[in-house]
């Protein structure tokens, strides 16, 4: 039986969704609204509806409003191929490639953008209702969202390598509880996905990669979880950003390098980042700031190296080598059973001859440092214009290398009351022996 709740956007008669799958859409939310209408009718009243988005190739130009509760849109794959590899081969060699385009169930965001507009502007979703209650239970699930194309932003940079175009796959700017984002691709937009304010919110098995930021949580937020998703960040935007949130669970992600940092919490309290794996071509990976604060940060691996991709070899993040790869500004946290690796070519650190820092706590006081393995390599690193093998090269290789040394952690004046123990050896761990809890890792032979 066919429900009337149940949409194909291929064969629903008004709109084309091969010209503009953005008019079909609005046309398919406005006949949901006019036909659920009672707030209260057997014990129910507005049970939503599904809209199918098949395989295939849909242009978006007209801007999606969702409005409604209880709205899932589902298509059937994600469709992600790497969109900057192609742009980064030859245009004379475009033809014996396989695909040119991601694919699956593809919607490509034809909108027209304007330099300094708002981000909500140049949004292919944007969901926004006031009132009460908050919009609830908006699912996005198994299609592709494509921004197409990056611009020239009057850098020297590759136009199709900047990361900006103005360009938003799904932006919920209002309050919202228990929204779901599974199983999507998000491609070449300057932001994949921002929502603000959201309550049990799940991000679950996506794949967001190759855009100016991927995932912003923004305003404030409470018991959400960010979990196995494969990510990837632009050099000046967030992988995965979140602020002002509590009980926020970001775990099992693995976060692709080139992102300004991996993980950066702001105001985040009593949250848990535990089990992923980051790796990141600059400093500054994780960022616990403003305050953040009670926080258990487990069990993760962090990798920071070199860029061996030709296209982006002189491209960082801005910070220096004594940042840290973990820095802490706040109090109580638990930092315990991480691993960290420093695979580095010592020609390239900053400042020169500087002694990398992994860990640093820079503000706060009470925060438990315990248990974690530090490894420090100096590598000779080599680059390639292959972005795949130019990586795997560089992440495979671990018998060439010498050690290098490292501050495993810093205690910055004016922090105290913190615990280290066992996260280096007593000439590795930089602080005020009077002020802070210090048991250094035995030295073997000592």
């Amino acid at each position: 039986m066919t429900s009337a709740n149940h949409y194909d956007v291929t064969t629903w008669p008004i709109g084309d969704p091969t010209e503009d799958i953005g008019k079909v859409f609005t046309s398919i939310i406005a006949d949901i609204k006019s036909r659920q209408t009672a707030t209260d009718e057997n014990r129910g009243g507005k049970p939503g509806a599904v809209i199918y988005v098949p395989p295939g190739d849909y242009p978006l130009r007209t801007q999606v409003v969702i409005d409604i509760s209880y709205l899932k849109i589902e298509g059937s794959g994600h469709g992600f191929t790497s969109s900057s590899i192609r742009y980064n081969v030859p245009e004379d060699e475009w033809s014996d490639l396989h695909e040119l385009w991601p694919g699956g169930s593809r919607i490509l965001v034809d909108l027209p953008t304007a330099g300094g507009a708002d981000e909500a502007q140049g949004a292919a979703f944007l969901v926004s209702r006031g009132g009460s209650p908050r919009i609830s239970s908006v699912e996005f699930s198994n299609f592709c969202i494509d921004g197409l194309h990056f611009e020239a932003d009057g850098t020297d940079q590759h136009p199709q390598n900047t990361y900006v175009n103005g360009k938003t796959g799904i932006r919920v700017a209002s309050a919202n509880d228990s929204f779901r984002v599974t199983g999507m691709g998000f491609i070449y937009l300057e932001h994949a996905l921002r929502i603000d304010n959201a309550d049990a919110l799940s991000i679950h098995d996506n794949f967001i990669a190759e855009c100016g930021s991927c995932i912003e949580l923004r305003g404030w937020g409470q018991a959400s979880k960010v979990t196995d998703n494969l990510i990837g960040a632009g050099p000046r935007g967030h992988s995965i950003y979140a602020e002002n949130h509590g009980g926020l669970l970001i775990t099992a992600n693995n976060v692709f390098p080139r992102g300004d940092s991996s993980i950066h919490l702001s105001g985040v309290t009593r949250s848990s980042v535990t089990n992923n794996r980051l790796h990141s071509f600059y400093p500054g990976m994780v960022l616990l700031a403003d305050g953040s604060s009670e926080n258990l940060i487990a069990s993760n691996h962090l990798l920071r190296d070199r860029e061996p991709w030709t296209p982006f070899l002189d491209t960082d993040n801005g910070r220096d080598d004594l940042e840290g790869l973990l820095r802490i500004d706040g109090s109580d946290n638990s930092v315990i059973g991480n691993h960290f690796s420093e695979i580095i070519d010592s020609e390239h650190l900053r400042p020169a001859g500087a002694t990398p820092v992994i860990i640093r706590i820079a503000s706060g006081r009470g925060n438990h440092v315990t248990s974690n393995h530090m490894v420090g390599k100096d590598v000779r690193a080599t680059s390639g214009g292959s972005a795949f093998e130019a990586q795997v090269d560089a992440l495979l290789t671990t018998h060439t290398s010498d050690d290098l040394p490292v501050t495993t952690v810093v205690v910055e004046a004016g922090s105290d009351g913190n615990t280290v123990l066992d996260s280096g050896t007593d000439s590795q761990v930089a602080a005020d022996r009077s002020a802070n809890a210090i048991r250094a890792t035995p030295e073997i032979g000592a």
